[in-house]
C-alpha cells in the first residue's frame, strides 16, 4: 500500500503542478502577484493531496514569530516539500535559486516573471556578491528573501554544511532573519519514491535581529536550526517504530560487511 499511496500521489503531484504551469502560463503577463497565486494553489492542493493520499499531516508551530513585511527566512532543507509549503507564509517572497532552475520551459520562465533570485553557481564569489545586491533591493521593497542555508537538500541525520551566503545577506540587509526547522526528510526523502504516513512539523523560531556579526550570526542560526530539527526528527522516530527502522540514527546503523 505505501509503494501504490506514493504511485497515486507522484501521479496527481506532477498532473496539477504540469497543468498549473502549462495552463496557467498566461498569468505571466499580469506581473508576479499573479504567479505566486498560482503557487500557493499548488502548494495547497499538494498539501492536501499529500493528506488524503499518503496520509502525511501537516504542523506548523511558531507562526506566530514570523513578522510581517521584509525578512529573511532560512530554513532546513530535507525535501522538495518546504519550496512550496514555505510560500504560504511569505506574501511577496522571493527564492535564492540555481539558474539551472529557470531553463525548464513554462516553470524557468515563471521563476523569472516572479523576480526570483537567480544565482549562477559557477560564477563563484562574484555570484553571492550579486545575491546580496538583488536581495537588498527586493527587502528594501518589503519583500521576503527564503534562503536554505546549506545550499541544497541535506538526508535526514546527514551532518550540517552551512554555507556564507545567508550571513552576507543578513550583514548587508539590516533586516531580521527567521530560522526554520522541519523533519519533511522523514516522508518525502530526497531522491525516492515513498512518501511515508506521519506529521511533517515545520517550526519557526524567534526572528534573530540584525546588527550581529556574521560569525555570530551564523553559529546562531546554525545551532537554533539544527537542535530544533533534531529534537522534531526524534519526536518523530519516537512516535512510529517503522519510521525509526527506514531512517536509522548513524550509531544504530548495521556495519558494512567487511569492514574494519
Amino acid at each position: 500500500m505505501l509503494f501504490l499511496r506514493s504511485l497515486i500521489f507522484n501521479a496527481a503531484f506532477y498532473i496539477v503542478l504540469f497543468g498549473l504551469v502549462f495552463l496557467g502560463a498566461p498569468v505571466m503577463l499580469l506581473g508576479r502577484h499573479a504567479v505566486f497565486v498560482l503557487a500557493r494553489t499548488w502548494a495547497r492542493v499538494s498539501i492536501w493531496l499529500l493528506r488524503v493520499i499518503c496520509g502525511v499531516k501537516v504542523e506548523f508551530r511558531g507562526v506566530e514569530h514570523v513578522p510581517k513585511g521584509a525578512f529573511i527566512l532560512a530554513a532546513k532543507h530535507q525535501s522538495v516539500w518546504e519550496t512550496f509549503a514555505l510560500t504560504l507564509f511569505c506574501p511577496d517572497y522571493s527564492f535564492l535559486l540555481k539558474r539551472e532552475l529557470t531553463f525548464i520551459p513554462f516553470f524557468g520562465w515563471m521563476l523569472v516573471s516572479s523576480e526570483q533570485i537567480v544565482i549562477d553557481r559557477a560564477k563563484g564569489g562574484s555570484a553571492l556578491t550579486q545575491a546580496v545586491r538583488k536581495s537588498r533591493a527586493l527587502l528594501e521593497q518589503g519583500r521576503q528573501i527564503i534562503v536554505f542555508p546549506e545550499g541544497t537538500r541535506r538526508a535526514v541525520h546527514a551532518p550540517p554544511s552551512y554555507k556564507p551566503g545567508v550571513a552576507a545577506i543578513y550583514g548587508a540587509c539590516n533586516v531580521a532573519c527567521v530560522p526554520a526547522a522541519l523533519n519533511s526528510g522523514l516522508f518525502w526523502p530526497r531522491r525516492q519514491f515513498l512518501r511515508r504516513p506521519g506529521t511533517i512539523v515545520v517550526e519557526f523560531m524567534p526572528p534573530i535581529a540584525p546588527g550581529m556579526d556574521k560569525k555570530s550570526f551564523m553559529r546562531l542560526l546554525s545551532d537554533q536550526i539544527e537542535t530544533a530539527t533534531i529534537r522534531l526528527t526524534e519526536e518523530a522516530l519516537a512516535r512510529d517504530a517503522g519510521l525509526a527502522s527506514a531512517f536509522p540514527r548513524p550509531d544504530e546503523r548495521a556495519p558494512v560487511e567487511g569492514a574494519a
